[in-house]
């Protein structure tokens, strides 16, 4: 508990609801004591000190912890499976040492961080939990709204207990029982903060010592000696009697405190919008027990009915349980004499209220109008609990939230995209009816995990999508986070297929991790032929396909100025190669300086042309930026070949730079600040490499400024401006 933050207009709400609770665990703990075989006055010891140590430890601010039916069953079941007489000194020897076992189990947990595996549980899967349990706990109560007893096991066996008990079937009890349900429930309709549980437990007590209902049949609990509990010694002699018993109850315990308790808590921080640390959670579990242990009693776990009637109430934080505890102290002290007057039927029906309470049946009927996949999860989880138990209908829902994953996973959002004339960006032609699509290209999204399990509805999408005339086909990879090594050898066996058709093959918009993976996954040819690239702009580009783009209509071609090459400026190479990416500009400079020198590209078209021979395919003004700074440090090579003059070829490479300043400028200016943080990187670079090279390069770039203040001033200023960033002060 976090007394730190604590609020003083929190003390009333935890004080009622720390009350409500004790009152209210009074009949639970001692009915599912006598379930795990023991005494019902250990019961009330379970509600007290070990309810202290978890407020104390716990980070959940509402969670109720104690003696309840999932753990009292298991230990109460292999305890008749033993041959040991329930409340015998026998048994509180067997179990005591099992619920010593169960915290050590769960100490183990909290070591090993077995809470994280929490997060991999899907609301649906802790919705049809939670129901499950609530049903097994309504069943296990309801022969005792009519006279009998409580039962214990899954549906069928529970449902074969209530039948059995019909011949202690008694009216008096049925209507107190169900008269208690109605009532708590209607009032609960009028106001949920009225305690009408307690004013009902009240009224059982006055019927009985006014009425005396006993004497019609009803029901009373049994009488309770008043006391504090005794530490209790271990008799750890029992684990040689029966080890495989105990180890093995203690470890399936532990799994079913950790899976239910855990999933509720995390359930109500979910509702409630508050965080809970799952580990220190499974800390304070295993140090209650501890605790439980050696005050002689059964295992402890969280309890789903008196939590939700704690929220009731308004409860803000852990005060709540010391508050609980308290009142448990002083009804042992001085109040176990009233315990005796409470009639059975009338506090099962303030448990079976409280139950009806988080029931998420709502949340099933929601998922069968939205979902059916996950109204199937939610129905097993639940129909897991029911007829398998806790532990099976926990395994039941994981599963089928893998289940989910995979299938969601395999059939992912996707869909063609065009453009709507007059706005920027690629729409979805199915949800966008004024979308079209660009002439001789598909445009695809694919928004999912490419691999093994979908690359083939990724394949079939775009062979169904290419028509005669389709020249290139363009993947959207925005939401493709992660790839396999099936779905990389599909793709490079479909980007060679499509270019045997003619067709020429991008992926674009994705993370740069992808672009790791497609090499360290054998794909990286995709990369060193230019397939994948950074915008669909830049792909359009690349194909030879130009703003305005010619789009296909009804009416035929619809040339509109529709979308700008807004991301232009960003480093494409930088994204495509990641650390490979200065090495790979440098083959690119020497590729196309190599073909320049050869005299295969005319010095005018020192970049057009050259895009047009060099392997990439072409670039953005960022990257070109970059590339025509290297061509500029390799110009004495293209020299020494003799096909071209080197001072020519300096000012076509600045005349270049000039058109490349402009378009930047006009696509986005901010990106001018990257390009000279960019510039003083590339600059130190050169100077060390070629020094020569280097200050030969600031010279050229001196006099090609000075023509410029006479012709375009303006744009002299601003060549001026950036070639003083990527410069030293000596320069």
């Amino acid at each position: 508990m976090n007394f730190k933050n604590y609020k003083r207009e929190y003390l009333m709400k935890d004080i009622i609801s720390g009350i409500i609770v004790a009152l209210i665990s009074i009949p639970i703990s001692m009915g599912y004591s006598q379930v795990a075989g023991l005494p019902v006055v250990y019961g009330l010891y379970g509600s007290l000190f070990p309810v202290i140590v978890f407020g104390l430890i716990s980070s959940s601010p509402q969670f109720v912890f104690g003696v309840d039916a999932a753990p009292a069953a298991l230990v109460g079941g292999t305890i008749a499976t033993l041959g040991i007489a329930s409340g015998s000194e026998e048994a509180m020897r067997v179990v005591t040492v099992i619920t010593f076992v169960t915290a050590c189990w769960l100490l183990l947990f909290f070591l090993v961080r077995a809470g994280k595996l929490v997060n991999y549980i899907s609301k649906p899967v802790l919705g049809g939990f939670i129901s499950g349990i609530g049903c097994t706990i309504i069943l296990m109560q309801v022969a005792k709204l009519f006279g009998g007893t409580a039962g214990t096991g899954e549906v069928f066996e529970l449902v074969s207990h209530i039948i059995s008990q019909l011949g202690s079937f008694n009216l008096l009890s049925l209507i107190m029982g169900v008269g208690t349900i109605a009532v708590v429930l209607i009032s609960k309709k009028i106001s949920k903060k009225f305690p009408m549980s307690v004013i009902m437990m009240l009224v059982g007590a006055l019927s009985t010592a006014v009425f005396h209902v006993d004497r019609y049949g009803v029901k009373l609990l049994p009488k309770v000696e008043p006391g504090l509990p005794k530490f209790k010694m271990l008799d750890f002699s029992v684990l040689s009697e029966h080890p495989a018993q105990i180890i093995t109850l203690g470890l399936t315990v532990a799994l079913v405190i950790v899976s239910s308790t855990l999933l509720t808590a995390c359930n109500y921080a979910i509702k409630n919008d508050y965080k809970i640390q799952n580990n220190r959670e499974i800390l304070a579990y295993s140090v209650s027990n501890f605790c439980a242990a050696f005050n002689g009693c059964c295992p402890l776990n969280g309890s789903v009915s008196r939590t939700g009637i704690a929220e009731q109430f308004g409860v803000k934080s852990q005060m709540m349980s010391l508050v609980a505890a308290v009142t448990m102290l002083l009804v042992l002290m001085f109040g176990t004499g009233f315990i005796a007057y409470l009639p059975v039927p009338v506090l099962t029906g303030i448990v079976i209220a409280a139950l009806m309470g988080i029931l998420e049946f709502g949340m099933a009927k929601k998922l069968w109008k939205t979902d059916k996949v996950e109204f199937a999860i939610f129905t097993g989880a639940f129909l897991g609990v029911l007829i398998f138990g806790t532990i099976y209908g926990v395994i039941i829902g994981i599963v089928l939230s893998f289940v989910s994953v995979i299938i969601k996973a395999s059939v992912p959002p996707r869909g063609l995209l065009g453009i709507i004339p007059g706005q920027n960006g690629f729409y979805d032609m199915e949800r966008n009816r004024n979308a079209h699509a660009v002439k001789n290209t598909v445009i695809y999204r694919f928004s999912g995990t490419l691999f093994f399990a979908n690359i083939n509805v990724f394949v079939n999408d775009i062979e169904k999508a290419v028509m005669p005339d389709t020249k290139q086909v363009i993947v959207d990879a925005s939401g493709i986070g992660s790839i396999d090594i099936t779905a990389a050898d599909r793709l490079v066996l479909l980007a060679g297929k499509l270019e045997n058709k003619g067709i020429k093959f991008y992926i674009t918009e994705h993370v740069g991790a992808v672009n790791d993976l497609l090499r360290k996954l054998g794909a990286g040819e995709l990369i060193e032929k230019g397939a994948v690239r950074r915008t669909i702009s830049l792909a359009l580009r690349d194909a030879g396909v130009v703003r305005p783009y010619p789009l296909e209509d009804r009416d035929g071609m619809t040339p509109m100025d529709t979308v700008l090459e807004s991301n232009d400026e960003l480093a494409e190479f930088e994204w495509a190669f990641g650390d490979d990416a200065d090495e790979r500009m440098e083959k690119l400079a020497l590729e196309v300086a190599g073909k320049v020198a050869d005299g295969d590209i005319d010095e005018k078209g020192i970049i057009k042309d050259a895009e047009q021979h060099a392997s990439w395919g072409r670039i953005g003004l960022f990257d070109e930026d970059e590339l025509l700074d290297r061509l500029e440090m390799h110009l004495s090579e293209i020299a020494q070949r003799g096909h071209h003059d080197p001072k020519q070829l300096e000012e076509r490479i600045e005349e270049r730079r000039a058109v490349v300043e402009k378009k930047l400028q006009s696509l986005n200016p901010e990106a001018i600040k990257a390009l000279h943080e960019h510039r003083r990187k590339m600059a130190a670079h050169f100077k060390n490499a070629n020094p020569k090279a280097y200050e030969h390069m600031i010279q050229v770039r001196k006099e090609h400024i000075e023509k410029l203040e006479k012709s375009d001033p303006k744009l002299a200023e601003k060549l001026k401006e950036l070639y003083n960033h990527g410069e030293d002060s000596e320069s």
